[in-house]
Protein backbone atom coordinates (compact mmCIF):
# COMPACT_ATOMS: atom_id res chain seq x y z
CA UNK A 1 0.00 0.00 0.00
CA UNK A 2 1.73 3.52 -0.82
CA UNK A 3 2.69 5.76 1.91
CA UNK A 4 -0.38 8.20 1.61
CA UNK A 5 -0.85 10.90 4.49
CA UNK A 6 -3.84 12.30 5.14
CA UNK A 7 -3.79 15.87 6.08
CA UNK A 8 -5.93 15.84 9.46
CA UNK A 9 -8.76 18.51 7.98
CA UNK A 10 -12.38 18.48 10.38
CA UNK A 11 -15.04 20.59 10.15
CA UNK A 12 -17.84 22.11 12.52
CA UNK A 13 -19.15 24.40 10.17
CA UNK A 14 -19.18 25.54 6.44
CA UNK A 15 -18.47 29.10 5.12
CA UNK A 16 -18.80 31.24 2.17
CA UNK A 17 -15.57 33.08 0.87
CA UNK A 18 -15.28 35.04 -1.78
CA UNK A 19 -12.53 34.86 -4.06
CA UNK A 20 -11.57 36.80 -7.65
CA UNK A 21 -14.93 36.26 -10.04
CA UNK A 22 -16.23 33.02 -7.96
CA UNK A 23 -17.97 31.88 -4.55
CA UNK A 24 -16.41 28.99 -2.64
CA UNK A 25 -17.66 26.92 0.07
CA UNK A 26 -14.97 26.15 2.06
CA UNK A 27 -14.65 23.76 4.52
CA UNK A 28 -12.84 25.01 7.77
CA UNK A 29 -10.00 23.31 9.23
CA UNK A 30 -9.32 22.92 12.69
CA UNK A 31 -5.99 24.15 14.23
CA UNK A 32 -4.22 23.37 17.46
CA UNK A 33 -4.50 26.80 19.37
CA UNK A 34 -5.39 27.70 22.90
CA UNK A 35 -6.38 30.35 24.91
CA UNK A 36 -7.86 31.30 29.19
CA UNK A 37 -6.23 32.27 31.85
CA UNK A 38 -3.16 30.17 33.40
CA UNK A 39 -1.71 29.57 37.08
CA UNK A 40 1.82 28.71 37.43
CA UNK A 41 3.22 30.53 34.92
CA UNK A 42 6.48 30.34 34.18
CA UNK A 43 8.60 32.99 31.39
CA UNK A 44 11.39 31.00 29.74
CA UNK A 45 13.59 32.84 26.69
CA UNK A 46 12.15 33.28 23.66
CA UNK A 47 13.84 30.87 21.06
CA UNK A 48 15.07 27.27 21.00
CA UNK A 49 14.44 24.39 23.57
CA UNK A 50 13.42 25.25 26.52
CA UNK A 51 14.56 22.95 29.84
CA UNK A 52 12.30 24.26 32.34
CA UNK A 53 9.26 23.66 30.63
CA UNK A 54 10.91 20.54 29.71
CA UNK A 55 11.28 19.47 33.08
CA UNK A 56 7.53 20.71 34.27
CA UNK A 57 6.45 19.05 31.06
CA UNK A 58 7.61 15.78 31.92
CA UNK A 59 6.21 16.20 35.40
CA UNK A 60 2.99 16.19 34.09
CA UNK A 61 2.98 13.53 31.62
CA UNK A 62 4.71 10.98 34.36
CA UNK A 63 1.88 12.19 37.28
CA UNK A 64 -0.53 11.03 34.92
CA UNK A 65 1.59 7.73 34.23
CA UNK A 66 2.88 8.78 30.36
CA UNK A 67 6.41 8.18 31.15
CA UNK A 68 7.61 6.99 27.52
CA UNK A 69 6.37 10.05 26.33
CA UNK A 70 7.88 12.06 29.12
CA UNK A 71 11.43 10.71 28.10
CA UNK A 72 10.96 11.78 24.71
CA UNK A 73 8.96 15.37 24.75
CA UNK A 74 10.47 18.62 23.60
CA UNK A 75 9.66 21.95 24.11
CA UNK A 76 10.84 24.96 22.36
CA UNK A 77 9.82 28.39 21.58
CA UNK A 78 9.64 28.79 17.68
CA UNK A 79 9.69 32.46 16.39
CA UNK A 80 8.02 31.19 12.86
CA UNK A 81 4.38 30.51 14.60
CA UNK A 82 2.76 33.93 13.99
CA UNK A 83 -0.86 33.49 15.08
CA UNK A 84 -1.08 30.41 17.32
CA UNK A 85 -0.37 30.12 20.60
CA UNK A 86 1.71 26.66 19.83
CA UNK A 87 1.89 23.47 18.37
CA UNK A 88 2.14 19.88 19.12
CA UNK A 89 4.00 17.39 17.15
CA UNK A 90 3.16 13.98 18.13
CA UNK A 91 5.34 11.97 15.86
CA UNK A 92 8.54 14.01 16.86
CA UNK A 93 7.58 14.54 20.68
CA UNK A 94 7.87 17.95 19.84
CA UNK A 95 5.80 21.22 21.25
CA UNK A 96 6.43 24.53 19.77
CA UNK A 97 5.35 27.67 21.73
CA UNK A 98 4.83 31.26 19.95
CA UNK A 99 7.36 33.94 21.65
CA UNK A 100 4.16 36.45 21.93
CA UNK A 101 2.97 34.10 24.83
CA UNK A 102 5.73 36.12 26.69
CA UNK A 103 4.01 39.63 26.49
CA UNK A 104 1.00 37.45 28.10
CA UNK A 105 3.08 35.09 30.74
CA UNK A 106 -0.01 34.04 32.54
CA UNK A 107 -0.75 32.05 29.28
CA UNK A 108 2.26 30.07 29.17
CA UNK A 109 1.85 27.55 31.36
CA UNK A 110 -1.92 26.61 30.03
CA UNK A 111 -1.19 26.47 26.87
CA UNK A 112 1.80 24.07 27.77
CA UNK A 113 -1.01 22.09 28.91
CA UNK A 114 -3.59 22.59 25.98
CA UNK A 115 -0.27 21.36 23.88
CA UNK A 116 0.78 18.13 25.91
CA UNK A 117 -3.10 17.08 26.13
CA UNK A 118 -2.34 16.40 22.36
CA UNK A 119 0.44 14.69 22.69
CA UNK A 120 -1.18 12.92 25.75
CA UNK A 121 -4.35 11.93 24.01
CA UNK A 122 -2.74 10.89 20.71
CA UNK A 123 -0.13 8.25 22.78
CA UNK A 124 -3.48 7.20 24.46
CA UNK A 125 -4.78 6.17 21.44
CA UNK A 126 -2.31 4.39 19.98
CA UNK A 127 -2.39 3.99 16.06
CA UNK A 128 -6.13 4.87 16.25
CA UNK A 129 -6.73 8.36 14.72
CA UNK A 130 -8.46 11.20 16.61
CA UNK A 131 -9.95 14.41 15.81
CA UNK A 132 -7.71 17.32 17.30
CA UNK A 133 -10.00 18.54 19.90
CA UNK A 134 -12.58 15.99 20.33
CA UNK A 135 -12.99 13.86 23.46
CA UNK A 136 -10.09 12.38 24.06
CA UNK A 137 -8.65 15.38 24.04
CA UNK A 138 -10.80 17.01 26.14
CA UNK A 139 -10.36 14.16 28.67
CA UNK A 140 -6.10 14.59 27.75
CA UNK A 141 -7.46 18.52 29.11
CA UNK A 142 -9.49 17.71 32.45
CA UNK A 143 -6.26 15.28 33.53
CA UNK A 144 -4.16 18.13 33.25
CA UNK A 145 -6.17 20.43 34.92
CA UNK A 146 -7.62 22.43 32.33
CA UNK A 147 -11.35 21.31 31.70
CA UNK A 148 -12.93 24.16 30.69
CA UNK A 149 -9.91 24.37 27.48
CA UNK A 150 -11.32 25.93 24.71
CA UNK A 151 -9.87 24.85 21.40
CA UNK A 152 -8.81 28.40 20.10
CA UNK A 153 -7.21 31.21 21.99
CA UNK A 154 -8.63 35.10 22.47
CA UNK A 155 -5.09 36.59 22.17
CA UNK A 156 -4.04 39.93 20.19
CA UNK A 157 -1.45 37.98 17.45
CA UNK A 158 -1.36 40.28 14.89
CA UNK A 159 -2.44 38.36 11.93
CA UNK A 160 -0.77 38.21 8.21
CA UNK A 161 -3.56 37.44 5.96
CA UNK A 162 -2.16 35.97 2.36
CA UNK A 163 -4.70 35.13 -0.60
CA UNK A 164 -5.07 31.56 -0.80
CA UNK A 165 -3.42 30.94 -4.53
CA UNK A 166 -4.44 27.64 -4.91
CA UNK A 167 -8.12 25.61 -4.08
CA UNK A 168 -8.41 21.69 -3.54
CA UNK A 169 -11.76 19.80 -3.81
CA UNK A 170 -13.32 16.89 -2.78
CA UNK A 171 -14.47 14.93 -5.41
CA UNK A 172 -17.01 13.42 -3.37
CA UNK A 173 -18.61 15.71 -1.13
CA UNK A 174 -17.50 18.48 -3.40
CA UNK A 175 -15.98 20.74 -0.58
CA UNK A 176 -13.06 23.39 -1.35
CA UNK A 177 -10.02 23.88 0.48
CA UNK A 178 -8.17 27.20 -0.75
CA UNK A 179 -4.78 27.06 0.16
CA UNK A 180 -1.70 29.77 -0.08
CA UNK A 181 0.69 26.88 -1.14
CA UNK A 182 0.46 23.95 -3.20
CA UNK A 183 0.57 20.74 -1.17
CA UNK A 184 3.15 18.72 -2.15
CA UNK A 185 1.49 14.75 -0.78
CA UNK A 186 -1.14 12.75 -0.67
CA UNK A 187 -4.28 14.90 0.97
CA UNK A 188 -7.99 13.50 1.31
CA UNK A 189 -11.20 15.07 2.90
CA UNK A 190 -10.98 13.55 6.11
CA UNK A 191 -14.50 13.91 6.56
CA UNK A 192 -15.74 11.44 3.47
CA UNK A 193 -12.71 9.48 5.10
CA UNK A 194 -14.30 9.38 8.32
CA UNK A 195 -17.98 8.77 6.64
CA UNK A 196 -16.78 5.99 4.15
CA UNK A 197 -13.54 4.55 5.35
CA UNK A 198 -13.39 4.36 9.11
CA UNK A 199 -11.15 7.78 9.18
CA UNK A 200 -8.13 6.13 7.35
CA UNK A 201 -6.84 7.30 4.12
CA UNK A 202 -9.23 6.59 1.20
CA UNK A 203 -7.43 7.67 -2.77
CA UNK A 204 -11.19 8.48 -3.96
CA UNK A 205 -11.38 11.21 -1.80
CA UNK A 206 -8.02 12.64 -2.55
CA UNK A 207 -8.46 16.38 -2.96
CA UNK A 208 -8.06 17.60 -7.02
CA UNK A 209 -6.16 21.21 -7.80
CA UNK A 210 -9.05 23.05 -9.21
CA UNK A 211 -7.87 25.24 -12.56
CA UNK A 212 -8.70 28.30 -11.70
Amino acid sequence: MPLLRQLEFAFEQFATRVFPGRNVVVGQALRLPHRETATDAIAPQSCGRDAKLETKARELLRSLGANRIAKEIRIEWNPRLKTAAGRADYRHKLISLNPQLLEHPAEIDRTLRHELAHVLAQSRAGRRRISPHGPEWQHACRDLGIADEKRCHTLPFPATRYAPRFIYRCPNCRCDFPRVRRIRRAVACLACCRAHNGGEFDVRFRLKLLRL
